[in-house]
């Protein structure tokens, strides 16, 4: 396939927008390409676009081409159907059967739905699944249902403990959404790390540094050298408190799942292995401890009087959690998604490896 496309200069990429659906179609079609089914295609892309949507580049389409390097590699099977391995009532385990991880999250969140709605809570853990991209991704399918969603997955060990130089936690993600009435969802999501590994990983690819506190290099040593800083471990928020939290993450998700854990968890980059992540989702029915209706409203004022709380020194706005992202998600479907000179060369890569038209940008 040639690369002579309207909008694309393969000698200096550029930054180029796209409709959401442009990314959406491109994303299905490679995944087809690689063998996965047409519902399980479209819940990884939904995984993908809606990083995009919210601001979150590190976890959207830049994933697209690792997630096909590991399908052609193997170590990732496209048409794996999760199943529940075990249930009592209210708890159960997914085993994800080594399924893209979008698709082994999203089984696993349904069940706990399920339950919740029948119990008024559902705990639900996973293993044998992959990467599964932003935590709130599965938290938000709880909460847009009128539930209170909390996700968390373990990760490969890219992070130094509090007082260590070495990689042993992973910078394993959580997220909480809770809905509330006419100001919409408060909605937690973080990785217990300082920063998400994948704005390191932008920051290499495009040559750019990274603030000192984000990681260290090989050698122990803060680093602003984002290549370094890959090689080396990046840290966890507030010092011990985002140490702890990422290994009790690591409890729920991959000690008690069954999955890999610590430092038997492989990289997503590593192709040569699976990775055997684990998962865990908690989902809770309002209803089963106070009116919805009245749940809403009370939620609503708790918002309200955090934004209307005193304002520091050159602060213009206090937001909750999740604001800032619902108003990304409003300027990118305005505007366009923003993607990379670097990550588009990729995306035009994958394309053409895999005879797929690559997606065209907003004129």
């Amino acid at each position: 396939m040639s690369t002579e496309k309207p909008g694309y200069d393969r000698t200096e990429p550029q930054t180029a927008r796209f409709r959401p659906d442009a990314l959406a179609t491109f994303s299905t079609m490679c995944l087809a390409a690689l063998g996965v089914s047409a519902a399980d295609a479209q819940v990884v892309t939904d995984n993908l676009v809606y990083a995009e949507l919210r601001g979150h580049a590190s976890h959207g389409i830049v994933r697209l081409p690792v997630h096909a390097k590991r399908l052609v590699a193997g170590v990732v099977d496209p048409a794996g159907r999760p199943e529940t391995a075990t249930a009592t009532m209210a708890v159960g385990v997914v085993d994800g059967k080594n399924a893209l991880g979008p698709v082994a999250g999203t089984y696993a969140v349904d069940r706990a739905i399920e339950a919740a709605e029948r119990y008024g809570v559902g705990v639900f853990v996973a293993r044998n699944s992959n990467h599964f991209g932003p935590a709130a991704f599965y938290s938000e399918i709880a909460s847009e249902r009128g539930l209170i969603g909390v996700a968390a997955s373990n990760a490969p060990p890219n992070m130094a403990p509090w007082g260590g130089k070495d990689r042993f936690l992973g910078t394993n993600p959580f997220s909480v959404a809770v809905p509330a009435g006419r100001l919409g969802s408060i909605v937690l999501d973080m990785a217990s790390s300082l920063v998400a590994r994948g704005k390191i990983i932008l920051a290499a690819q495009k040559g750019d540094p990274i603030p000192v506190g984000w990681a260290l290099d090989p050698e122990g040593n803060p680093t602003t050298d984002a290549a370094q800083a890959l090689l080396g471990a990046v840290l966890p928020f507030g010092g011990p408190k985002g140490s702890a939290i990422s290994l009790l993450i690591d409890v729920f998700s991959g000690v008690l799942s069954g999955a890999a854990y610590g430092r038997h968890l492989n990289t997503l980059e590593n192709v040569s292995a699976i990775q055997n992540l684990g998962h865990f989702f908690i989902v809770l029915r309002i209803d089963a401890f106070i009116a919805e209706d009245e749940f809403r409203e009370r939620v609503d004022d708790l918002i309200e009087q955090l934004k209307a709380s005193p304002k520091a020194p050159g602060v213009d706005e206090i937001l909750a959690p999740g604001e800032i992202e619902r108003r990304r998600v409003a300027e990118s479907k305005r505007s366009g998604i923003a993607v990379t000179g670097d990550v588009l060369a990729q995306l035009v890569d994958l394309a053409e490896s895999l005879g797929v038209e690559p997606p065209r940008p907003i004129e």
